[in-house]
C-alpha cells in the first residue's frame, strides 16, 4: 500500500452520515480509447428507486477524446446502476451509454446497444457468460516510470512457477487489493464470482458470472471501475494490456466462458463438438478483431494460449483456442470456454459476437466489425 497520503480515502474528508438526504450517483461511461472509464457525481435531492428516475446528463466530449470542440456535447444515458461500495447507501454507481447530441448517434465505443440487439434476439437460448478477468498490478514512479508491483526496479524476479494461487510474502503482491476488490463488489451487487493470484507475479485475476445476456459486460465494466477506484487508493495502476512485459513471462486475458440451452441440454457436448466449435472455428480470423487490441503479442502458442493463426481446440486443453471442462465431457453437457479474448476486450462486444456465431448464422459479424474500425478512426 501507498506511504503517500494523497491516494486514500479516509483522510479528513467529511463523512457522510444518517442526516444527509441526498443521492449522490457516480456516472460512469467508456472514453474514446475504449477501454479507459470516466465519471462524474449528480447529486439527487430524492430517492432512486428504478434506472427511469435517473436523467440523462452531458459531459464535454472533446476532453475524453469522443468529440471535438464545436461540437463537443456528448449525452449520457443510464442504463444500469448498483450500490456505492465507496459512499455506501443510498448513494449509487451508474453505468451510461453514451450518444451524440441527437441522442440517438451512439458515440465512439458505445457498442452496449448493439450488443442489447443481439441477446434480445437471443434471449430465448439463454446465453450464460462467465469472464475471467487477469490484469496486472503495475506501481509508479512519476509519471511515466511503471512496473510490476514486487518486481526489482527494472529487474526480474524469479521465473514463473511459484506465483499462480500462491501465498507468502515472496510470492505473492498485491493480495490487499484484490482482496478489497472481491468485497467491494460483493458490496456493490456486482455478480463476482471469485479471484486469484495468476501465474505471472504480479498478476490477478477476478471472475464475473454466471451472467445471462447483457449482464456480463455491465458487470465486467463495473467491476473493472471499482478496481480501478481501489488501485487509487493503493497507489497502483491497472494493466489490461495483453502482453504488458515481453519475455517468458505470461500476457493477459478475458477467456470466456458461455453457454445456452442447447449447450446444458441433454447431448449438449455433443452439440458442441459436432456443431458449436465448427462455427467458432470457420469465423475464427474475424472474430479475433474483436478480442481486443495486441492480441497477437499474447496468442504465441506458448504460455498457455493457443496460435492467433490457427483455430485449435481440445478437452481440458489450456493451450487451444477453446477448451471442453472435462465435467462437460463427464456429464455430456454444459459449457466451452473461449481463451482467444484477450484482456483490454470490451465484454460488450466479445459476448455479442460468440451469441451471433452460435445462435444467429453470424448475421452481425460484420456490423460489429464495422463498428469497431469506426471508433477507431480519428476524430474529423
Amino acid at each position: 500500500m501507498t506511504e503517500t497520503v494523497e491516494h486514500l480515502r479516509d483522510f479528513n474528508y467529511y463523512k457522510l452520515n444518517q442526516n444527509v438526504t441526498q443521492v449522490l450517483a457516480e456516472y460512469i461511461w467508456i472514453d474514446g480509447t475504449g477501454e479507459r472509464m470516466r465519471s462524474k457525481t449528480k447529486v439527487y435531492l430524492t430517492p432512486i428507486t428504478q434506472i427511469s428516475d435517473l436523467e440523462w446528463w452531458t459531459y464535454d466530449g472533446s476532453s475524453t477524446e469522443q468529440a471535438n470542440t464545436k461540437w463537443s456535447e456528448i449525452y449520457l444515458k443510464p442504463v444500469v446502476y448498483v450500490k456505492d461500495p465507496f459512499r455506501g447507501d443510498p448513494h449509487i454507481l451508474v453505468l451510461c451509454e453514451t450518444y451524440l447530441p441527437d441522442k440517438k448517434t451512439p458515440a465512439r465505443y458505445n457498442f452496449r446497444w448493439i450488443a442489447h440487439e443481439i441477446m434480445e434476439k437471443a434471449k430465448d437460448f439463454k446465453p450464460w457468460f462467465g469472464i475471467e478477468q487477469e490484469y496486472f498490478l503495475l506501481k509508479r514512479t512519476g509519471t511515466t516510470h511503471i512496473w510490476p508491483l514486487g518486481w526489482p526496479t527494472g529487474g526480474f524476479p524469479y521465473p514463473q512457477g511459484r506465483y499462480y494461487c500462491s501465498i507468502g510474502e515472496r510470492n505473492n503482491f498485491g493480495r490487499a487489493l484484490a482482496e478489497a476488490h472481491l468485497r467491494a463488489c460483493l458490496n456493490a451487487g456486482i455478480k463476482i464470482a471469485g479471484i486469484n493470484a495468476e501465474v505471472a507475479p504480479s498478476q490477478w485475476e477476478f471472475q464475473i458470472g454466471i451472467a445471462e445476456g447483457i449482464e456480463i459486460g455491465d458487470h465486467l465494466w463495473l467491476a473493472r471501475y471499482i478496481l480501478e477506484r481501489l488501485g487509487e487508493e493503493f497507489g497502483i495502476d491497472i494493466n489490461y494490456d495483453p502482453k504488458p512485459i515481453l519475455g517468458d513471462w505470461n500476457g493477459s486475458g478475458a477467456h470466456t466462458n458461455y453457454s445456452d440451452i442447447k449447450t446444458r441440454g441433454e447431448g449438449g457436448y455433443k452439440y458442441i463438438v459436432d456443431e458449436l466449435i465448427p462455427l467458432l472455428s470457420n469465423t475464427h480470423k474475424e472474430v479475433l478483431k474483436l478480442y481486443g487490441a495486441n492480441n497477437e503479442k499474447r496468442l504465441t502458442g506458448h504460455h498457455e494460449t493457443s496460435s492467433y493463426d490457427q483455430f485449435s481446440w481440445g478437452d481440458g486443453s489450456r493451450g487451444g483456442s477453446i477448451r471442453v471442462p472435462v465435467i462437460t465431457k463427464e456429464l455430456g453437457a454444459g459449457y466451452l470456454e473461449d481463451r482467444r479474448p484477450a484482456a483490454n476486450i470490451d465484454p460488450y462486444l466479445v459476448s455479442a459476437v460468440i451469441v451471433d456465431v452460435a445462435l444467429l448464422n453470424s448475421t452481425y459479424v460484420n456490423q460489429l466489425k464495422q463498428l469497431l474500425v469506426q471508433s477507431a478512426k480519428p476524430l474529423a
